[in-house]
């Protein structure tokens, strides 16, 4: 009981103090009055309002005094029952032996002495305390990143710096990279798809990133943010348009974005100013250096003088465009153009608008914008209804009130624009440390301890109560300079004399505490002689390089890539080596290396630290080995001998037999998988990307999504690259969702340069030649090498509206648009103005465009996922026939389009089990995709986009009962009434949080669809439960080849007494084509596999799921938790070991 008689006197005491502290202010307060009562009242009012303040701050640590009372009035109550426990304890026999055999034992902690703070009174904290700081390399220069991306480090606040190339975000997640705090970028170099193709889907994620912590704040009860957090996006010219052109496909309202673009300068002005940063915050200083090359091309003058009006095939080919003054008939504008500054307030509506969809607004009738929807108010009935009177614009109209949706804020135009040429570097400096605190000077200077020394030691100026004003330098020690880096990207050596003249260099305004360099280098500039005496002239600083020419093609994806080695280990066949180079050069291949003598050159590896406070250093000891998949990891015995005897049945003859035997039509056609994933790529899976390579014909691209180029490098060598890009005939895009587009721009430039040679970066860039320039456009078809790009309108606008950023081989596409014509599933075709038919016979545009694309016939059909979404079905010469489904619910009108398919490619992203995903994200489901393939006759079916909540491999994959049944296609198909505005957006949520575009139910112009859907049956459950006994059943192997880390195991996927190799039981039914030979597989990344070896992906099925149990043990024994050490708690020991961290935020489907 000593303790609670030790709380009890506390707690007197404790009031006792309080009160005593409440008369001295009293006390003091009528003092000071009584000394002031002869003085000017402003003099006395002065004191009052100190005095007063005083007293406020003393009532505040009453209230503090209260809340400890409180408490303490609870742990009195909790110390009271642990004494009663402890004693009947003590009078437990069992108890009193134990205490006599150890006599020696310590005495516990007083628990009266453990639960009360130190009210001693303390010195305000220093703010000189250790503050890290450091820059880390997130990518190096390789296929698959293309770029140089840092993350630079505070405690509570991340900078992301360099190239967001394609592929940043999938690195991120790759090194446990952890965005959430990320709230400035600063994009280095030129403004072009190769360093900022990765930006789109940053800035997605982020602003998802912060509407999911809104969301869980509000979800927790915790109180709602005052004001959003801003993310900014810092670049040179063209950036705010970059990302403006986006507004088609992304709309989000969680986060607002800045866009920040400097001008080219060569220095003065800012010397004039006295070197003020052009940006700072708390943590930060920046100076922007931007560049124009020192050489030019004049090659645009010629151009100009060239045109002459109308445009022949042969200025196209040239890639000349008409003079800025030229008048161009534009069909598609349908809005005036935006004013030139208004692209940035483009980008903040994209991410900050509160503008919804179905809020109407009252108007007067001829103030209606067409094209609009008009609705009116019934007077009897109050209802809304459809306005069906004379229209605005067409003749006079009634002076009456109608409504009308407001228009989504982003006009439909963007205004002119022209490539940028300028390059940005940055010099980045850490803010100057405020020294430490000095109590000795604080004290003689009669400052009291609490709130007043705090506010010093924060860098404000204070006044005491005799008026003595006490300014921080007074009681602050030295301060220290910030350490700093110059970040300096030249994609060529024509920008080197132009960034290593700059006068920043010899500043000390800007250059003090700068001790190091990062050279972001373009293929060839690390042999610049001017360069490398630089270098050798700035001995005093460290510079670290990246460039190709010096830094490997290491495998940056290392978990898909060894998933992948390890299933060619089972499958040799279908997965390729991915070509990848590990060989470091060594320094003497360096920059300088050999005229620079004591400089410090060190070469920019995949987790190089360069710590810039307290002191700048570099750090290696976070350095990623680089992944060697040559062998790669040992298979156990048991996998290997499961492999084995699956290569020994596959050779045998009854096999080899129905292998040959299957008749089907360009059996060597092989399907190479890309991307698998959807929303956002993850460490195993990227993006919608399948290439489809058919012999005699061509390669064919189906969706696109980001880094679609980088994978293709890893499938194939150069070599075999260059052949794919020249046989290259077509690319489909299913949708304007990020994950099914992102990736275009650098495939058909990488098509450009490789057919067409390079392109000059001083090239004027020109908008797409259209059936009206070419004069005669059969025969340019036929004579010139040119990429057709089919897909909905709104996909092929945006590329036209990207080209005047950066001129990526625009001229020679042909883009085809759909449309819809009648009240079949199919839609019609169109090249501009041309309507394109591959059904018709005896047509010579027809023809050509056919030999071209080596296609017999391309039908089209939408489907119901968001506005715009299509399935496609080509149809070869040999009759061979591949259907794609891009994402959607099951289609009966892509089930008609793709009758008697050869192989249907169907995405598969849930399991059945998540139905009620399925039909809410609109997706499908695994039993429904095979429902689809069955009710079309494919013979072949392959399963892709799979929800990056299975990071590995869909679970669920049991027996399942395929009652077939459709969505209503439920597509709306809006009519040319639609505003015009709204033409191409969709406003709901894909298939995770904050998914990849915009996906809500599309605003209907009709209260139908334009025309009925006559094809499509009421949805039937998919059923779960295995076949009834006695059921005729036709049952289908699904072969599985994925990565080996993640699956149930082998005794569970077998408790049902199932095989290994998982059985898909489908029930025909009536008018269903025959599934007698339906084999089905499921497509992972780098998988290649031929149409006539899809039916042997099951035999390596029990091997792969083997492989599957053990590589799940191997994870979780990784995944156990470490105890920290003695001494420190998790947030320290978080801190010494996390040198990067986790993306828990990163949202899967």
């Amino acid at each position: 009981m000593r303790a609670s008689h030790g709380l009890l006197w506390w707690r007197i005491n404790l009031e006792t103090i309080h009160n005593r502290h409440l008369s001295l202010i009293i006390e003091k307060l009528s003092r000071v009055r009584q000394y002031h009562s002869g003085k000017p009242s402003s003099h006395v009012d002065q004191f009052d309002s100190l005095l007063n303040e005083q007293l406020i701050q003393y009532q505040k640590h009453d209230q503090e005094l209260d809340c400890h009372l409180k408490r303490y009035q609870k742990a009195s109550q909790q110390l009271n029952k642990s004494l009663v426990v402890h004693e009947r304890r003590i009078q437990h026999p069992k108890r009193r032996l134990k205490q006599a055999h150890s006599p020696n034992q310590q005495p516990k902690q007083n628990l009266f002495i453990s639960i009360l703070p130190d009210f001693t009174a303390k010195e305000p904290p220093s703010r000189n305390r250790a503050m890290y700081a450091w820059i880390q390399f997130i990518t190096t220069p390789t296929v698959d990143t293309p770029g140089t991306a840092l993350l630079l480090h505070f405690d509570d606040k991340r900078y992301i710096i360099g190239n967001i190339h394609e592929g940043f975000q999938r690195a991120c997640v790759q090194m446990g990279i952890r965005l959430m705090k990320a709230s400035e970028i600063f994009i280095t170099g030129k403004t072009e798809w190769k360093n900022t193709g990765g930006l789109m889907g940053l800035v997605l994620t982020l602003a998802d990133i912060t509407a999911a912590t809104d969301t869980d704040r509000i979800r927790n009860n915790y109180r709602a943010r005052d004001t959003k957090p801003t993310l900014t996006v810092h670049g040179g010219d063209n950036l705010a348009h970059s990302l403006a052109t986006g507004r088609r496909f992304i709309f989000r309202q969680g986060m607002p974005v800045q866009v920040k673009e400097y001008p080219e300068t060569d220095g003065r002005h800012k010397l004039e100013r006295g070197w003020v940063p052009d940006w700072s915050d708390r943590h930060l200083q920046m100076w922007a250096m931007v560049i124009e090359p020192s050489s030019t091309e004049n090659s645009t003058t010629s151009a100009e003088s060239k045109y002459s009006g109308k445009r022949s095939f042969g200025d196209f080919a040239g890639g000349i465009s008409p003079p800025e003054n030229a008048k161009v008939t534009e069909s598609r504008e349908l809005s005036p153009r935006l004013g030139e500054n208004d692209c940035a307030d483009v980008v903040m509506d994209m991410f900050a608008s509160n503008w919804q969809k179905d809020a109407f607004e009252e108007v007067p009738l001829a103030e209606v914008s067409m094209p609009a929807n008009i609705f009116v108010r019934n007077k009897d009935t109050q209802a809304i209804e459809r306005y069906t009177g004379p229209l605005p614009g067409v003749g006079s109209v009634s002076d009456i009130k109608v409504l009308t949706r407001k228009p989504w804020p982003v006009k439909l135009h963007l205004p002119p624009a022209k490539p940028s040429r300028s390059a940005i570097s940055y010099i980045i400096r850490c803010q100057r440390q405020r020294g430490k605190f000095l109590a000795e000077k604080a004290k003689a200077l009669n400052v009291p301890v609490g709130p007043l020394r705090s506010k010093l030691a924060g860098g404000s100026e204070i006044q005491l109560l005799d008026g003595t004003i006490i300014k921080p330098e007074m009681v602050l020690g030295e301060s220290k300079n910030g350490g700093g880096v110059v970040v300096a990207d030249l994609p060529s050596q024509d920008y080197v004399h132009g960034l290593l003249s700059r006068p920043e260099w010899k500043a000390p305004e800007v250059m003090t505490g700068v001790e190091a360099v990062i050279w972001i280098l373009g293929s060839g500039v690390s042999q610049n002689e001017e360069l490398q005496n630089f270098i050798s002239d700035h001995k005093h600083l460290k510079h670290i390089m990246s460039s190709p020419d010096h830094c490997p093609n290491h495998l940056a994806f290392s978990s898909s890539a060894l998933a992948s080695s390890r299933l060619k280990q089972i499958d040799p066949l279908r997965y390729p080596i991915l070509v990848h180079d590990n060989v470091t050069l060594p320094l003497t291949g360096q920059p300088g290396a050999e005229k620079n003598g004591a400089s410090e050159v060190f070469l920019a590896e995949r987790g190089l630290k360069l710590q810039l406070e307290p002191s700048v250093s570099i750090r290696k000891e976070h350095i990623v080995p680089p992944t060697d998949t040559g062998e790669g990891p040992e298979l156990s015995e048991n996998v290997r001998s499961i492999a084995e005897r699956a290569r020994q049945e596959i050779l045998s003859e009854p096999m080899q037999t129905e292998l040959n035997n299957q008749q089907l039509p360009s059996p060597d056609a092989e399907i190479i998988c890309l991307g698998t994933g959807s929303a956002t790529p993850s460490k195993y899976r990227n993006v919608a990307a399948t290439l489809l390579r058919v012999p005699g014909a061509g390669s064919y691209l189906l969706d696109c999504g980001e880094n679609t180029l980088g994978q293709l490098k890893r499938v194939f060598s150069p070599a075999e690259l260059g052949e794919v890009l020249h046989d290259l005939k077509l690319i489909w895009i299913s949708h304007l969702h990020a994950d099914h587009h992102l990736g275009i721009t650098s495939v058909i430039k990488a098509w450009y340069e490789e057919v067409h040679g390079k392109l000059s970066p001083a090239q004027k860039t020109s908008r797409d030649s259209t059936s009206q320039d070419i004069q005669d456009v059969t025969k340019a078809l036929a004579s010139e090498r040119r990429l057709c790009i089919v897909s909905n309108p709104p996909m092929i606008d945006w590329l036209r509206e990207y080209s005047s950023v950066e001129n990526f081989g625009l001229d020679r596409l042909v883009p085809i648009s759909s449309y819809a014509v009648s009240a079949s599933a199919r839609l019609g075709l169109k090249w501009d103005t041309q309507v394109i038919n591959f059904e018709q016979s005896h047509s010579l545009l027809t023809d050509t465009l056919k030999s071209m694309t080596g296609l017999a016939d391309i039908a089209t059909c939408h489907v119901n996922h968001c506005r715009g979404a299509q399935a496609v079905s080509l149809t070869f010469p040999t009759g061979f026939k591949f259907s794609y489904s891009g994402d959607c619910r099951p289609s009966s009108r892509f089930a008609e389009i793709g009758k008697g398919s050869t192989v249907l490619l169907h995405e598969a992203t849930f399991e059945d089990e998540r139905q009620d995903d399925a039909l809410a994200k609109k997706h499908s489901t695994i039993s429904e995709a095979i429902a689809v393939g069955k009710k079309m006759g494919a013979r072949r079916i392959l399963l892709t986009h799979f929800s990056q909540r299975y990071s590995k491999i869909p679970v669920g994959l049991k027996e399942i009962n395929v009652e077939l049944g459709f969505d209503e296609d439920g597509e709306d198909l809006a009519g040319d009434t639609t505003q015009a505005q709204i033409l191409d957006m969709d406003f709901s949520n894909n298939d995770r949080p904050g998914s990849r575009g915009i996906d809500a139910q599309p605003i209907p112009a009709t209260p139908e669809p334009r025309f009925p859907l006559t094809d499509s049956p009421t949805v039937q459950p998919v059923s779960m439960e295995s076949s009834p006994k006695g059921a005729s059943v036709e049952e289908l192997r699904v072969g599985v080849a994925s990565d080996p880390t993640n699956i149930e195991s082998e005794s569970t996927r077998s408790q049902n007494g199932h095989s290994a190799a998982q059985t898909v039981a489908i029930h025909p039914t009536s008018g269903d084509a025959s599934v007698d030979d339906l084999k089905v597989g499921m497509a992972f990344d780098y998988m290649k596999v031929k149409v006539k070896d899809i039916m042997l992906l099951e035999k390596y099925a029990p091997a792969l799921l083997k492989l599957f149990e053990e590589a799940e043990a191997e994870e979780a024994e990784k995944k156990q938790v470490e105890v920290p050490e003695p001494g420190k708690g998790k947030k320290k020991a978080r801190a010494q070991n996390a040198t990067v961290e986790s993306d828990n935020t990163r949202r899967s489907a």
